[in-house]
């Protein structure tokens, strides 16, 4: 892997765990939904490989995209922040 990738996914995870910063501050985000967003972010700080760190975060983030209790703007954040995390593959 080369260096610029590197700081490519640095950059992605650093912009994803900033839009999962803006959901767990919103007070119309579930509690099922924030505790599954805070198990997300912190499997993005594991000191492992970006593609364990990115798979273990989409299975958290995954588990509560359709939640039926999701506001539709989260909806569209928590697709984006998948979105984001499918680009994080070594």
């Amino acid at each position: 892997m080369k260096m610029g990738e590197n700081k490519k996914f640095d950059e992605t995870i650093a912009q994803i765990k900033q839009q999962i910063d803006i959901l767990l501050n919103d007070n119309s985000v579930p509690r099922n939904v924030k505790n599954a967003l805070d198990e997300a972010k912190k499997a993005l700080n594991e000191d492992t490989g970006y593609s364990v760190r990115s798979s273990a975060a989409t299975y958290k983030i995954d588990e509560i995209s359709n939640d039926i209790n999701l506001p539709p703007y989260a909806r569209t954040v928590i697709w984006n922040i998948l979105s984001m995390l499918e680009s994080v593959k070594e």
